[in-house]
């Protein structure tokens, strides 16, 4: 077997391994959250396991009407929401071969996902001026899962063209990830001079 096709083998058992981890950290944030959020409606003085400081905490995020876009929860969508790629990763790991329109709306998925956090992130530092610890692993698992699946779907030829660039980005998967977090870090180190308020 060549090195490009050993590439094109492991490329994918990678990317499933990733898909699983990064499903499960996001829903073990999102069900954390979820309890969270349980304690604060059954008590709304308690004092939340994720209350670290006034910058740091979970509790003015959840209690806030971001926290509650669509009329609930917020942590509800994640717990749903990331058991697609989990599922889709133990299927790709059991050799499914799903179809084109699959890999479309599950990318669809992921964008939305992404959008999501983005406006999130923006209302979490700029308007509650806060850093919820479980809403950033969900970020931190989100931003990762959409460049790599825009890259699978773009590499697989699911669009019919981009195969080229989805090559080039599985590469650079990881820095554009770091420059992403690093973005995130400095909008919040200028509008909230986190790091010299974690605690």
């Amino acid at each position: 077997m060549t090195g490009s096709a050993t590439a094109r083998k492991s490329a994918p058992i990678a990317f499933a391994i990733f898909l699983i981890v990064a499903g499960a950290l996001g829903w073990w944030a999102a069900f954390n959250l979820t309890v969270e959020k349980i304690e604060l409606l059954k008590d709304p003085g308690v004092e939340l396991a994720c209350d670290f400081s006034v910058l740091v905490q979970c509790g003015k995020n959840l209690d806030s009407p971001q926290g509650a876009v669509f009329g609930f929860p917020n942590p509800i969508i994640g717990l749903g929401g990331f058991v697609a790629p989990i599922a889709v990763g133990f299927g790709v790991l059991a050799g499914a071969r799903y179809a084109r329109w699959f890999w479309i709306a599950f990318h669809v998925g992921i964008v939305g996902a992404l959008a999501f956090v983005v406006w999130l992130i923006s209302q979490s530092i700029f308007v509650l001026g806060t850093l919820c610890p479980w809403c950033m692993v969900v970020w931190s698992v989100t931003i990762p899962l959409f460049w790599a699946v825009t890259s699978h779907t773009l590499a697989e030829c699911v669009y019919g063209r981009g195969v080229a660039v989805g090559a080039w980005l599985r590469s650079w998967i990881i820095p554009i990830t770091i420059v992403c977090y690093g973005v995130i870090v400095l909008l919040a180190q200028i509008r909230l001079n986190a790091l010299f308020r974690l605690y």
